[in-house]
């Protein structure tokens, strides 16, 4: 029996036919990164464009292509919003093209079902339909849930999308779909540097066996993949599913079995990375993609003991303030579950969160730690939430230390060449005397 198929083939549509579902005004919500429809944006920018529409809403955290519809001259007619800037939107933010929302990743869904209206649309790209209905939502589970309040829901049907655990759509849920097979992205994992390698080897010593990890985006948390060889019974809670935790998989250093939370099996909200790491999610019931205001909500995290929490940052001040987000005013990336995961992991026993960066940058002629923070400069992680810090310089704990404490440890894991300065400034503000 084709009962599904048969309701599969009333529902396809082509790319054109799909834009026409659009009108002025609708505010459309995606599932993140990967997942973003870009068939369908394609489809509507060229019909808003044709057809004269304007005030389209399209919100999304963290784009990784460039596509017609940010294309400059097209903002009255779609006007993108992002949860995270990335390299593909942050120009169109800066010059005022396109919009930022702040606000910590885990309650990002609580918005669109507490504060906002309904949505008009929600739409993602997705596997292709099983032989239950199911499409999964595949490398992203985000804000898969916020579907259940939009008054229409469109598909993008992509083969090269893995078929992933946790979060499905059902063929009867959906308003129409189209297919599209263009590749998927793929985001190769970035290079890992001897400063990575340092700072990853320091906090791996500092993780014990049995531990749950959050790692964030980078070279620091996939040079602390690599240094974490030796360790047993790992688990993962985590927003992203990295391309080192396939090594840690196969090395038969994460197996999951001490979490009390979803034992046995990995859970995220999304992953973006290259084919291979695509590939051992697919069909992979180890690992669990689930929405984001579960997997990041502090309350879950710290029912897991020992979580092991570690992101990265801008800058930091020697009041232990933390810029995550802004170069200056400009916005630059997001805050993420950084908070989310800090918050979860110190309501955790014996939990621990790590913020681990590269003491200075441009080629060594900035420092990441400041007096104060740049003017401008937005707080992603209160000095109040901070645990340990680390650079290639060491490692220091925040966590209890006195603003003098704070501010002398501080300055002993910067560069060198600006120790002096740190020390001059911190007497001025009266942190040193």
């Amino acid at each position: 029996m084709d009962t599904w198929n048969d309701v599969y083939a009333t529902k396809k549509m082509s790319p054109e036919q799909m834009a026409a579902q659009f009108k002025s005004g609708d505010v459309c919500v995606s599932n993140g990164q990967v997942t973003e429809p870009v068939g369908i944006l394609t489809a509507v920018a060229s019909y808003a464009k044709s057809q004269g529409l304007t005030g389209l809403r399209h919100y999304i955290l963290l784009p990784l292509r460039n596509q017609p519809y940010m294309a400059a001259g097209m903002e009255n007619h779609i006007r993108h919003v992002s949860h995270f800037v990335s390299a593909f939107d942050r120009q169109a933010i800066w010059e005022g093209r396109a919009d930022y929302l702040p606000i910590n990743y885990s309650q990002v869904p609580f918005v669109w079902k507490e504060i906002y209206d309904p949505p008009d649309i929600f739409y993602a790209t997705v596997s292709p339909m099983d032989k239950h209905g199911y499409f999964s939502c595949g490398t992203a589970a985000d804000l898969s849930d916020v579907r259940k309040r939009a008054k229409k829901i469109f598909l993008e049907v992509n083969p090269t999308m893995p078929r992933t655990f946790g979060s499905f759509i059902h063929i009867t849920e959906i308003d129409g779909f189209i297919e599209n097979d263009t590749p998927i992205t793929e985001v190769p994992p970035p290079p890992i540097t001897a400063d990575d390698l340092k700072i990853g080897g320091m906090i791996a010593d500092m993780i014990p066996d049995g531990a749950t990890l959050q790692l964030g985006i980078g070279g620091i948390p996939n040079a602390v993949a690599q240094a974490l060889t030796t360790k047993k019974d790992l688990g993962i809670h985590s927003e992203m599913f990295c391309d080192s935790m396939v090594d840690l998989y196969r090395a038969g250093v994460i197996t999951n079995e001490r979490k009390k939370v979803h034992p046995g099996k990995s859970v995220v909200t999304f992953t973006f990375a290259g084919r291979s790491t695509y590939d051992f999610i697919d069909d992979n019931p180890a690992v669990e993609f689930l929405p984001v205001d579960y997997v990041n909500d502090p309350r879950v995290i710290a029912q897991n003991d020992h979580v092991i929490s570690i992101n990265s940052c801008m800058e930091i001040d020697l009041f232990g303030q933390v810029c995550s987000e802004t170069m200056g005013m400009m916005n630059y990336s997001g805050v993420g579950g950084q908070v989310d995961f800090i918050r979860g992991a110190a309501a955790s026993k014996g939990g621990k969160s790590f913020l681990a960066f590269k003491s200075s940058a441009k080629k060594g002629t900035v420092s990441k730690i400041k007096p104060v923070l740049t003017e401008g400069a937005c707080v992603s992680t209160t000095r109040n939430d901070v645990d340990y810090i680390v650079t290639e310089n060491g490692i220091v704990r925040l966590k209890g230390m006195t603003c003098t404490e704070r501010a002398k440890a501080l300055i002993r894991i910067a560069h060198p060449d600006f120790r002096d300065a740190l020390t001059t400034a911190a007497k001025k503000m009266h942190l040193i005397v």
